[in-house]
């Protein structure tokens, strides 16, 4: 498996899959209905993705770290591999491979929402030409 190989890779696909639900009829309104915003920061590349659920406003990079209702801090590979349903969001927090500022609670709230959008993340990698990021 490969690794993003830049920040704007990481914004095209982590913050991409956000653009995808949010403009979906179904999942855009409920994660609306939350009124949160979340920061992620990421490591291996080093950038920052901002969602406000409430605007469907997506930052990306310095712009983005500003304060949030939730913050995810953890590597871009680890995120890669939460977005194809291989990372357990409880379990990483508990080993540290994920670490959480804000509300957790809120955010275990999101993850059945995210369940729903693993298919097309992978899809997504797989047509702009980056199946190498697909976890076996």
């Amino acid at each position: 498996m490969g690794g993003f190989r830049s920040p704007d890779e990481v914004h095209e696909f982590l913050g991409g899959i956000f653009e995808e639900a949010m403009a979906d009829g179904t999942i855009g309104p409920k994660l609306a209905a939350t009124g949160m915003s979340l920061r992620m920061d990421y490591t291996d590349p080093e950038t920052t993705v901002r969602v406000d659920f409430a605007t469907k406003e997506i930052t990306t990079g310095p712009a983005a770290a500003v304060d949030s209702d939730a913050t995810l801090a953890m590597s871009a590979d680890t995120a890669n591999q939460y977005w194809q349903g291989k990372v357990s969001l409880p379990l990483a927090m508990a080993r540290g491979k994920i670490t959480v500022g804000g509300s957790a609670a809120q955010l275990l709230k999101l993850s059945p929402i995210a369940k729903s959008l693993y298919p097309r993340y992978t899809a997504m990698l797989t047509d702009r030409g980056r199946a190498d990021l697909v976890v076996g």
